[in-house]
């Protein structure tokens, strides 16, 4: 397993990593120029997975973590292990270099948003020593044209 810090390279399977993982929504944020403002404005927070590829081929990106801050608060987001690969700790490991990335830039305390119905992911972050959070509410606003949430 190989891992390293994303590129915009890895936008196309990135994405086709996601459309194929139960509990992850891709929205308009998630187009190629918004994911490569994210990299940009957050370098060296996001990771991927590769395994290598057999013979001639390339390498295979079978997971992706993508993370950010605004200076006191991390924000984790589009953890995804494809499902070939799940339970061999891939998604152990690019918590932990996300967090490690975090860590240097002197961010101590993350989060990130889980939806309801993504049981697996709601077991995994509990088990990661990750806290539920019943005592706030997100609220969501989009200002301009298009009014996807």
């Amino acid at each position: 397993m190989h891992y390293r810090t994303m590129t915009i390279h890895d936008y196309d399977a990135a994405i086709a990593l996601w459309s194929e993982s139960e509990g992850v929504r891709i929205r308009d944020a998630d187009s190629r120029q918004g994911i490569e403002k994210y990299l940009l404005r957050n370098p060296g927070l996001s990771f991927v997975a590769e395994v290598e590829g057999e013979g001639d081929e390339e390498e295979e990106l079978v997971g992706t973590i993508m993370a950010g801050h605004d200076g006191k608060r991390g924000y984790v987001q589009h953890l995804s292990v494809a499902d070939s690969h799940r339970r061999l700790g891939i998604a152990t490991q690019l918590v932990n270099h996300c967090l490690e990335a975090l860590k240097n830039e002197g961010i101590l305390k993350s989060h990130l948003m889980i939806l309801p119905e993504n049981r697996a992911a709601q077991k995994f972050w509990a088990n990661q020593g990750w806290a539920y959070r019943s005592d706030i509410l997100l609220y969501s606003f989009v200002n301009g044209d298009n009014q996807n949430v």
